[in-house]
Formats: structure tokens, sequence, C-alpha cells
């Protein structure tokens, strides 16, 4: 097995563990995350809001306008990336 497919590997098991251990480990801990605190603290403070929403979607209509955007987002990185490499394989071509 050479040197490259042995870092591969360790990389793969190392993203496995460190997807798993939190998992196993922490399954009884009760995390509710960041939001959930914050929702706690502002319910308990008296917060009024300054003023409401003009559209509030469903919730299907919110995912999925988050999937649009994370689409929109990707499909940008990937231009931009694909730009770079065009203009770097016609800046120096092989010899």
């Amino acid at each position: 097995m050479s040197r490259f497919s042995l870092v591969n590997w360790m990389l793969v098991v190392a993203v496995v563990l460190v997807a798993a251990v939190p998992i196993v480990i922490g399954s009884d801990t009760g995390f509710a995350g960041a939001d959930g605190v914050a929702v706690e603290r502002i319910d308990e403070s008296d917060y009024r809001p300054w003023f409401a929403p003009l559209f509030e979607p469903a919730a299907e209509t919110a995912s999925g306008l988050f999937a649009l955007q994370a689409a929109i987002g990707g499909g940008v990185l990937g231009y931009v990336f694909g730009v770079a490499r065009t203009r770097r394989r016609h800046a120096d071509p092989p010899a």
C-alpha cells in the first residue's frame, strides 16, 4: 500500500470517528444547540419585536428557498473554480 493510499484511509477513519464519537458519547446529554438556548433567553426577557415580517412563508417554502440559495452558491463557487483552472491551463500550457 502506498503512502498516499495510507494517508487517505487514515483521513477517512478520522472523519468517521469525528462524526461517530459525539453521537455515541453524547447521546444522553440532551444537546439542543445554540438556537434553543437563544430562544429560551429571548422568551425569558421582556423582548418585543419592532416590526412584523411582511411575508412569512410556510416551512416547506422556507426550506426550499434555503436549498435554492445553497444551490446558487454552489454553482457560483464551481464557476469560480472552473474559471481559475481554465485560466491556469491557458497561462502555462504543459510542455
